[in-house]
Protein backbone atom coordinates (compact mmCIF):
# COMPACT_ATOMS: atom_id res chain seq x y z
CA UNK A 1 0.00 0.00 0.00
CA UNK A 2 1.14 3.66 -0.82
CA UNK A 3 1.79 5.31 1.78
CA UNK A 4 -0.68 8.17 0.27
CA UNK A 5 -3.40 5.32 0.40
CA UNK A 6 -2.23 4.37 3.89
CA UNK A 7 -2.87 7.77 4.84
CA UNK A 8 -6.32 8.06 3.80
CA UNK A 9 -7.40 4.78 5.18
CA UNK A 10 -5.95 5.46 8.49
CA UNK A 11 -7.25 9.35 8.13
CA UNK A 12 -11.07 7.46 7.46
CA UNK A 13 -10.51 4.57 10.61
CA UNK A 14 -9.40 7.35 13.44
CA UNK A 15 -12.94 9.00 13.28
CA UNK A 16 -14.09 5.83 13.69
CA UNK A 17 -12.86 5.37 17.31
CA UNK A 18 -15.18 4.46 20.49
CA UNK A 19 -13.65 7.10 22.87
CA UNK A 20 -12.75 10.81 21.63
CA UNK A 21 -9.65 11.88 21.98
CA UNK A 22 -8.02 14.18 23.65
CA UNK A 23 -7.88 17.99 22.64
CA UNK A 24 -4.23 17.55 22.64
CA UNK A 25 -4.29 14.24 20.09
CA UNK A 26 -6.69 15.63 17.63
CA UNK A 27 -4.72 18.86 17.48
CA UNK A 28 -1.73 17.08 16.67
CA UNK A 29 -3.55 14.86 14.41
CA UNK A 30 -5.18 18.20 13.14
CA UNK A 31 -1.71 19.69 12.61
CA UNK A 32 -0.37 16.76 10.63
CA UNK A 33 -3.02 15.91 8.91
CA UNK A 34 -3.19 19.60 7.07
CA UNK A 35 0.17 19.77 6.70
CA UNK A 36 0.44 16.84 4.79
CA UNK A 37 -2.11 17.59 2.35
CA UNK A 38 -1.65 21.27 1.74
CA UNK A 39 1.77 21.59 2.95
CA UNK A 40 2.81 24.98 5.18
CA UNK A 41 0.12 27.07 6.52
CA UNK A 42 -1.52 29.83 4.22
CA UNK A 43 -3.81 31.60 6.13
CA UNK A 44 -3.82 34.33 8.69
CA UNK A 45 -4.06 33.81 12.39
CA UNK A 46 -7.65 33.69 13.86
CA UNK A 47 -8.66 36.83 16.67
CA UNK A 48 -7.94 36.52 20.24
CA UNK A 49 -11.25 35.44 20.70
CA UNK A 50 -11.38 32.55 18.50
CA UNK A 51 -9.98 30.31 20.85
CA UNK A 52 -10.47 26.82 18.95
CA UNK A 53 -9.48 28.52 15.61
CA UNK A 54 -6.05 29.96 17.31
CA UNK A 55 -5.71 26.34 18.70
CA UNK A 56 -5.70 24.60 15.38
CA UNK A 57 -4.21 27.31 13.66
CA UNK A 58 -0.86 26.98 15.75
CA UNK A 59 -1.36 23.14 15.76
CA UNK A 60 -0.50 23.77 11.73
CA UNK A 61 1.78 26.13 12.27
CA UNK A 62 3.90 24.03 14.32
CA UNK A 63 4.31 22.10 11.22
CA UNK A 64 6.06 24.62 9.05
CA UNK A 65 8.84 22.95 6.85
CA UNK A 66 7.66 19.31 7.18
CA UNK A 67 7.62 17.89 4.27
CA UNK A 68 4.22 16.21 2.95
CA UNK A 69 5.81 12.90 2.81
CA UNK A 70 7.12 12.92 6.93
CA UNK A 71 3.81 14.57 7.36
CA UNK A 72 1.81 11.38 6.56
CA UNK A 73 3.78 9.01 7.72
CA UNK A 74 3.82 10.59 11.40
CA UNK A 75 0.60 11.37 11.05
CA UNK A 76 -0.31 7.54 10.59
CA UNK A 77 1.93 6.42 13.32
CA UNK A 78 0.02 9.06 15.64
CA UNK A 79 -3.70 7.72 14.38
CA UNK A 80 -2.43 4.27 14.76
CA UNK A 81 -1.32 4.65 18.37
CA UNK A 82 -4.58 6.99 19.11
CA UNK A 83 -6.95 3.67 17.51
CA UNK A 84 -4.98 1.11 19.35
CA UNK A 85 -5.44 3.39 23.14
CA UNK A 86 -9.15 3.79 22.39
CA UNK A 87 -10.48 1.04 20.13
CA UNK A 88 -12.47 1.13 17.02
Amino acid sequence: MSLEAEFKTVAEDVKKVKTRPSNEEMLTLYGLYKQALIGDINTDKPGVLDATGNAKWNAWNSRKGISKDDAMSTYITHAKEIISKYGM
